[in-house]
């Protein structure tokens, strides 16, 4: 399979800015979910010690990857310790 790519980009040299972007383009994404996936307090991976993760998130911890005018360090908790 690699060697047919490689003779096609080979043959067709423009083929070369399609092949990095794609792949660019996929390693991005597939680096996005797994930090939706890790990172995200919506996910819970281990149901027995941590059933409910959103819980232990603290007023100031950012999990967002980008936020537009909000700065976390100021935020005050409003609801009770669960």
């Amino acid at each position: 399979m690699l060697g047919v790519i490689a003779k096609q980009l080979k043959s067709h040299p423009a083929l070369i800015p399609l092949f990095v972007f794609i792949g660019g383009g996929a390693a991005m994404s597939i680096a996005y979910l797994s930090r939706l996936a890790l990172r995200n307090p919506d996910v819970s991976w281990d149901r027995k010690n941590n059933p409910e993760p959103w819980n232990n998130m603290k007023p100031d911890q950012q999990y967002k990857l980008f936020t537009v005018n909000m700065d976390y360090s100021k935020l005050k908790k409003e609801g009770p310790d669960f």
